[in-house]
């Protein structure tokens, strides 16, 4: 191995000990808590080499967010079977959504609620975030008016994301989540009589 290749390898584990950190750090204390001098700290670097990864505390959360966004579609993807799919299909979907949101907090704030500088519904829009609406495109889709597909996911997913913040901020009742599933599901592909 080259001294380039061995120094490469070096910068990319490093990369991937800041954003782990800063993810640990945000789940047991907030994101408040993480900071470019408490990150150095904690990996037992100089900020300046936090510096030569990233230009800030938001290229950070982005880097967290994409983690989350290719997390979320791989946890969505094991959720949904290949066929048959219908409503208990984007039930699954729904469920395992906020089941996802609830059991990482600072994660999915990196992903939807804080400045992560990552572009949506653009033609920069990284993979990971794509692959996440393509799947809920892929399941949905089929359930939506034809001429709007990307319509009727966006606000399946928004109806999903404000579940889980106004859940998550004590404003809706925790014990009734399954029952607001329940009901968005059937609002979006109604029950077929037998």
């Amino acid at each position: 191995m080259s001294v380039h290749e061995r120094k490469e390898r070096e910068r990319v584990d490093r990369h991937r000990l800041i954003v782990s950190t800063a993810r640990e750090l945000a789940e047991t204390d907030g994101w408040d808590a993480v900071t470019t001098r408490r990150l150095a700290e904690r990996i037992e670097y100089s900020q300046p080499v936090l510096y030569s990864h990233f230009r800030g505390k938001n290229e950070i959360v982005g880097a967290v967010a994409l983690e989350g966004f290719a997390e979320l579609a791989a946890t969505l993807r094991a959720a949904v079977p290949e066929v048959p799919r219908g409503r208990d299909t984007v039930a699954a979907l729904a469920r395992t959504y906020t089941d996802f949101a609830a059991g990482n907090p600072a994660l999915y704030d990196a992903m939807f609620s804080l400045d992560n500088g990552l572009p949506f519904a653009d033609e920069a829009t990284p993979a990971p975030l794509r692959e996440a609406f393509d799947l809920l495109l892929d399941v949905l889709g089929e359930h939506a008016h034809p001429d709007e597909p990307g319509l009727f996911v966006e606000t399946f997913w928004a109806a999903l994301h404000g579940l889980v913040t106004l859940t998550r901020a004590g404003r809706l009742p925790a014990d009734r989540v399954h029952d607001r599933l329940t009901l968005l599901t059937d609002r979006f592909v109604p029950r077929q009589d037998p």
